[in-house]
């Protein structure tokens, strides 16, 4: 892989040289495990080759400048006066503030995003320019690159300073991931492993074009759900259950409760059974498994949308699909198709085909392959 040339001519149009460095972070997809993290359960994500990259140079003085080459928005700050506003940029800041929260010395810079993840659709651009943001910072202030614990700061810096109250998972899978692999990951431990993929069968990412304010959605609703559940059934988190448990303590939840705790602790299930049909090359019942996902999401944990079922069913009735469902927080953004690969042929068009049929809209399809994390790129 190489730097791309429009962040080179980029960062060199906006201030007259070459960047010093570069660093790349991915998008991700998850292949099963919905709403789990938050709740100390495992997920199942693949760093996808959708990416994000910041062109980069050294400042004197301890201020951050940074320019999207996208939205031609430029912002800037100083590091010993950071001031809550708003925009992209804000990410940035949440990052540096957790960062010097934790003792580290920063070092200004000035530096030019360019990325080709598609923004609120659920494939944690927001978790690309975190992790992006945190290498840059640590490779110019001399901190040691340890990618969970960065991984750690960028979730509280999404949390304390943005307002969204994410799982761990996100930031993770940005920092961890290795290519060809899925990650699983144990929310509550942070233990990772990863996970070798079939080669028999191709992932899609469905991009509905529909798209959700995740600050201000249900998804914080869910959350306190989650925690309410917990706290009923006398666990520390969901992850703590099992079906059978569940069903022993139905008449502790009212009905919308229960439905929650039910997709949580059924997910959860589902990230194990798809990582062993994994391992055996079981590919139809990955397939299955995500069916169940999205039918679990849609009824339990009412996250879906008439464009994300209207999507997925579009890519069920192609031929050599396994299965499909939404992926990300829900209510709008993408879903993800497992694709027999010997019929990925003709997938995308006739999905978006059946799909601007039933909606309207224009889907945006493409296959997506297993990448590294975040990385640091020299000129």
């Amino acid at each position: 892989m190489e730097i791309p040339s429009k962040v080179v001519e980029s960062f060199k149009s906006r201030f007259g040289s070459y960047p010093e460095f570069a660093a790349r972070s991915p998008g991700r997809v998850n292949l099963i495990g919905e709403h789990t993290d938050y709740n100390e359960g495992y997920v199942l994500p693949i760093a996808i080759d959708r990416e994000l990259w910041i062109g980069v140079r050294s400042r004197p003085d301890r201020k951050i400048q940074v320019i999207s080459d996208t939205s031609n928005q430029c912002f800037e700050f100083d590091l010993d006066t950071i001031i809550k506003g708003s925009g992209w940029i804000e990410y940035i800041k949440g990052v540096a503030v957790q960062l010097q929260i934790a003792g580290y010395q920063l070092s200004g810079w000035e530096g030019v995003i360019s990325s080709d993840i598609p923004i609120g659709a659920g494939l944690s651009s927001s978790a690309a320019l975190e992790l992006a943001a945190a290498r840059v910072i640590a490779q110019l202030s001399g901190i040691p690159w340890a990618p969970t614990k960065m991984a750690e700061l960028c979730q509280h810096a999404e949390q304390s300073w943005v307002g969204v109250h994410c799982g761990i998972m996100d930031q993770m899978v940005v920092a961890r991931s290795k290519k060809g692999h899925a990650f699983f990951l144990d929310c509550r431990t942070l233990e990772g492993q990863d996970v070798s993929l079939p080669n028999n069968f191709t992932i899609f990412v469905l991009d509905t074009t529909t798209r959700r304010d995740l600050a201000s959605s249900a998804y914080n609703e869910r959350r306190d759900e989650c925690e309410e559940a917990a706290r009923l059934l006398g666990v520390t988190a969901l992850r703590d259950l099992n079906i059978l448990e569940l069903s022993s303590e139905t008449n502790k939840l009212n009905e919308t409760l229960l439905k929650r705790a039910r997709h949580v602790v059924s997910e959860n299930q589902r990230v194990i059974q798809v990582i062993n049909a994994c391992a055996s090359g079981n590919i139809e019942l990955v397939g299955n498994l995500v069916n169940q996902s999205h039918e679990s999401l849609r009824n339990d944990f009412e996250v879906s949308s008439e464009a994300m079922n209207a999507i997925v069913d579009a890519a069920r009735k192609q031929k050599g699909c396994l299965g499909a469902r939404l992926t990300g927080a829900g209510f709008g953004g993408c879903a993800i198709a497992v694709v027999e690969s010997a019929y990925v042929g003709g997938f995308e068009l006739k999905t978006a085909h059946l799909y601007r049929q039933t909606t309207g809209l224009d889907a945006k399809i493409y296959h997506c392959e297993a990448s590294d994390g975040t990385n640091i790129w020299s000129i």
